[in-house]
């Protein structure tokens, strides 16, 4: 890292992440972990599934999100029977008013848009979701042969019901890895509740003050991929993802009794980038296994899957990494 520059940035994003909570808590009540995730991801430049019961506000939280951020904003509402084009867009015919020539002409999507949310992904068929997964890996959609680039910065937040399963098209495996965080939305407390209560059977009108503009996150997210990491706190994010597969030399007893299938790569990498925005966001320069740690279920809980055994005995994701997280020494170098 840059000492001058980029201690400065990091101090910026810091700041912009305390005004973000701020704005944010006008509209939404307590969900402090969830808005920090929300946060972490975009700084990494991810893609985040929001996971809770209708009605705690996933829809209204992006929402809110995307106010507080000066970006481009479009909600897809999901259904059996959104088609592709009606995320990609389409090209129409068009007659040019001077030659008289019929030519096509490229009518974008709402997936052009900075921030993208996707509301109740599992509601549409697969090939409608992979249409907005491809977008989602590639950046780009392929119209007529033609590809068209999406805006940056470019977000995807999609939410989904759990309990709502008569319908649903679950995502599989391989496309819920492209995202970076599956982020559970719980209840809210007794207190934060009757506030809730309040706040929305009054007539306030309450407005969300812009914070970061297109340019300053690309600068962050450059920042937050800076940020240096230890050899040791690889080792220690390796190890982790690496027990998770059953088989493995690695694996401890109850990864190979709880689970069909373990994390890829790919979250080895990811667990090491959101521990980076993570340190930031707390106000330190480097990356401590702490760090690692306290992004490890909302990085790995879409990523193992668990067998018939596990699902018997009432085991959930959550348990199978935090006895993870327990098994590997944060000061363990191998």
């Amino acid at each position: 890292m840059n000492p001058e520059s980029d201690v400065h940035m990091l101090e910026t994003l810091r700041l912009a992440h305390k005004q973000m909570r701020a704005e944010i808590g006008k509209i939404i009540i307590g969900q402090e972990a969830v808005l920090d995730q929300l946060l972490m991801a975009i700084f990494c430049r991810g893609h985040a599934l929001l996971v809770g019961v209708p009605g705690l506000a996933k829809t209204l939280m992006v929402s809110t999100l995307a106010q507080a951020l000066d970006l481009s904003f479009k909600r897809i509402q999901f259904t059996p029977d959104l088609m592709p084009t009606d995320i990609t867009g389409t090209e129409v015919i068009q007659d040019d008013p001077v030659t008289r020539q019929r030519m096509f002409k490229f009518l974008p999507g709402p997936v052009f848009a900075n921030i993208v949310l996707a509301d109740e992904i599992n509601r549409t068929p697969p090939k409608t979701q992979a249409a907005l997964l491809e977008a989602m890996q590639e950046r780009k959609a392929s119209i007529g042969g033609t590809d068209h680039p999406m805006k940056d910065p470019f977000f995807v937040l999609a939410t989904q019901n759990p309990i709502e399963q008569e319908g649903t098209y679950p995502l599989p495996e391989a496309q819920l890895d492209r995202f970076l965080f599956m982020i559970k939305v719980d209840y809210p407390s007794d207190a934060e509740e009757e506030q809730i209560m309040r706040q929305g059977t009054s007539d306030a009108q309450l407005k969300v003050s812009k914070i970061l503009h297109g340019e300053d996150i690309l600068k962050l997210q450059h920042i937050v991929r800076r940020v240096p990491v230890a050899d040791h706190i690889f080792a220690y994010a390796k190890k982790i993802t690496r027990m998770t597969r059953p088989g493995a030399p690695e694996a401890p007893d109850f990864v190979n009794k709880w689970l069909t299938w373990g994390a890829g790569p790919r979250a080895s990498m990811n667990l090491i980038l959101a521990a980076k925005a993570h340190a930031v966001l707390q106000g330190h320069a480097h990356v401590s296994a702490d760090d690692v740690a306290a992004v490890a279920n909302p990085i790995l809980r879409h990523r193992l899957i668990l067998n018939f055994t596990a699902q018997s005995e009432g085991i959930a994701v959550e348990n199978v990494v935090d006895r993870l997280l327990q098994a590997v020494p944060k000061n363990q170098a191998a």
